[in-house]
């Protein structure tokens, strides 16, 4: 209780000491670093024009290099399967900037639809 009080009372004199404290603070000015000849590096994505044919007006026109856009996919699945001596693994992955061990499993794993249109007689049976 005797601590609490001492706690609680006013100090007349260190309050009047206080009251003269007079504190000023101020910020150094901000100073905006301009880009001045130091640049960050950045990563540049190389970019190649994309292999449309006749289907241009469906697909994206740049594509980064190592990728290949829907319709180039659907383009050579579909010349690999006509012509498979011409259109070897080696020969797409250099048409298309991809990696060989890449295009080995795209044309492993990845069969284009074939259309096929069943004969009359047969739909009965079916």
């Amino acid at each position: 209780p005797e601590v609490q009080e001492e706690v609680n009372r006013k100090d007349d004199r260190l309050l009047s000491l206080l009251r003269d404290v007079y504190v000023e603070s101020r910020d150094p000015p901000v100073r905006v670093k301009d880009g001045g000849g130091e640049h960050l590096p950045c990563k540049l994505e190389e970019k190649r024009l994309t292999k449309l044919g006749h289907l241009g007006d469906l697909d994206v026109k740049k594509v980064r290099k190592g990728r290949i856009s829907i319709v180039e996919a659907l383009t050579l699945l579909n010349n690999h399967k006509l012509h498979p001596q011409t259109w070897t693994a080696e020969k797409i992955a250099v048409e298309y900037s991809l990696e060989l061990k890449e295009v080995s499993s795209l044309l492993e794993f990845f069969i284009p639809f074939a259309v096929q249109e069943f004969p009359k007689e047969t739909k009965k049976a079916i």
